[in-house]
């Protein structure tokens, strides 16, 4: 095996008792020397690789992704990079008029602060597209606007009523307006539009992979997999693939999850559990997202106090839920949002380590934990949860700014993103990105971690600047505690000797 030397730089190991050394060696795929050990085998090197002043760092893990939705949104209407409405309704037409095989346009990730409440009308499509159904899942992916057509061939009109688990938004008149809230409305709509066929699957599987390598991601945890998608993972990769390794978190629907429990396991067993590919985990939406006015809260609403939001579960089958699985010995791994959806979920994952016992998973996962009842912070550290966060969302940004604070007020603002709480707490942090919801790029995501500004944001200065954490915890976060979340840390998120040779280099 060939014996690589990277030295003329810095070497950031992770390992808090030795985070920075001058040199690292590598045999084949393992590490083998740090320092002046790695230095003294130089004459013996096949190759030595010149840091030139950089910093060599351990890979980063993305704990929280949408790899797939990513890359279609890439294939689909460029909509992301519009920057007003009339722009985004170009956009469409654009693509629309290059594509006039498509049955349906579907894209994302539409700006939902565009329109005030995120109220989006079918008219405005109708006026660009008006043959076909247009679909737009909005940025925070539990919203979509679609057109006419779209309502049209789904059956919802005048007199559908809002489904469980949804809303449907209507005009003054009572009309479906075209935009549609959360997992029963959405629904309505998308399970009329087509299966993606595997050919655009691929397309966004290698998009995807592309996308991870140019930014130094080596792991990621696909949050949403719902049923074909495992088999278009396999297929997409093939025998001979190689490259950035994903472990699938299938999504528990509230309304059937006993009758999924079956295929949780058999599809564990199809995906099996090779170096590239595993299917440990189950997906839970706890619950919606605090712009939206969905996401689970203690106490009413600012702009609507008799709004509490829109659960996904009740409490009893959502606990349920995560016990079964949990029994099974599948990571629980759960969106939680607002403050009572984030007490839920720790109320699950309580009941399961105490019905479970010794066959409990040793590290469930809450993710996002946007706001957290101060009183709730020592449960993570008690029941071993691991919280995710997307780190670029802790800023005060427009979407911060124009439709989470109006709607939380300033005393709740301030409990939003707490990692720094956490972390003082002796909780277990992962980082990610919910690509492509927001940017996948880490260091995007460090540098607001470690500062707490944004720069589209109103005012400069750190918002939340107690929650600020060090560019060290910033940097472990996104490398060892995504591989504690994924069960690697034995062999990978630092530079060890025997650990996995996964490295990036920064300039």
């Amino acid at each position: 095996m060939a014996l690589t030397l990277f030295r003329g730089g810095s070497v950031w190991t992770g390992v808090p008792e030795n985070l920075l050394t001058n040199a690292l060696a590598i045999e084949g795929k393992k590490i083998i020397a740090l320092g002046e050990d790695a230095l003294s085998l130089e004459s013996a090197a096949d190759e030595v690789i010149d840091l030139a002043q950089g910093l060599l760092i351990p890979a980063f893990g993305d704990g929280h992704m949408h790899p797939i939705f990513g890359g279609l949104e890439e294939i689909g209407p460029k909509i992301t990079r519009s920057e007003t409405l009339e722009e985004l309704l170009q956009e469409v037409k654009r693509y629309a008029d290059e594509n006039p095989d498509k049955e349906w346009i579907i894209g994302a990730s539409y700006k939902s602060w565009f329109v005030e409440g995120g109220n989006f009308d079918a008219k405005w499509l109708d006026e660009v597209v008006s043959d076909r159904p247009v679909v737009l899942r909005a940025n925070d992916y539990h919203t979509i606007w679609c057109n006419s057509k779209a309502l049209e061939l789904s059956g919802v009109n005048l007199l559908t009523p809002n489904p469980p688990l949804g809303e449907i938004v209507r005009r003054a008149d009572g009309s479906a307006m075209g935009t549609m809230r959360e997992w029963g409305a959405v629904n309505l709509i998308l399970d009329n539009a087509p299966a993606i066929a595997q050919d655009e699957f691929n397309m966004a599987f290698d998009i995807a992979n592309v996308r991870l390598g140019e930014n130094g991601i080596a792991w990621a945890q696909d949050a949403w997999v719902d049923e074909g998608s495992p088999e278009n993972y396999l297929e997409a990769m093939g025998s001979d693939y190689f490259g950035i390794r994903y472990n699938l978190a299938l999504r528990a629907d509230p309304i059937n999850w006993r009758k999924q429990i079956a295929w949780f396991a058999s599809t564990r067993d199809l995906v099996g559990d090779s170096q590239y590919l595993s299917c440990r985990t189950i997906k839970f939406f706890v619950d919606g997202v605090i712009e939206g006015g969905t996401a689970a809260l203690k106490r009413g609403y600012e702009d609507a106090p008799e709004s509490i939001g829109m659960p996904c579960w009740s409490w009893e089958e959502l606990t349920e839920a995560v016990i079964a699985v949990d029994a099974l010995g599948f990571q629980p791994h759960l969106h939680a949002i607002g403050d009572e959806g984030i007490f839920q979920a720790l109320n699950a994952i309580e009941a399961a380590q105490l019905r479970n016992a010794e066959r409990s998973h040793p590290r469930p996962v809450i993710t996002h934990v946007q706001l957290v009842d101060p009183v709730d912070l020592k449960r993570f550290a008690e029941l071993k949860v691991i919280a995710n966060f997307e780190p670029l969302w802790a800023c005060d940004d427009p979407l911060q700014s124009h439709l989470t604070t109006p709607r939380l007020g300033s005393e709740r603002a301030s409990w939003q993103y707490p990692i720094r709480s956490l972390l003082d707490n002796n909780s277990a942090i992962s980082f990610g990105s919910d690509w492509p919801v927001t940017s996948l790029r880490p260091l995007d995501c460090l540098e607001i971690a470690v500062t707490r500004t944004h720069q589209l944001a109103e005012q400069p200065k750190p918002w939340i600047p107690n929650e600020r954490i060090s560019v060290d915890q910033a940097l472990s976060a996104y490398t060892y505690g995504t591989a504690f979340q994924a069960g690697a840390e034995t062999h990978r998120g630092r530079l060890s000797v025997g650990f996995d040779a996964d490295l990036v280099l920064l300039d």
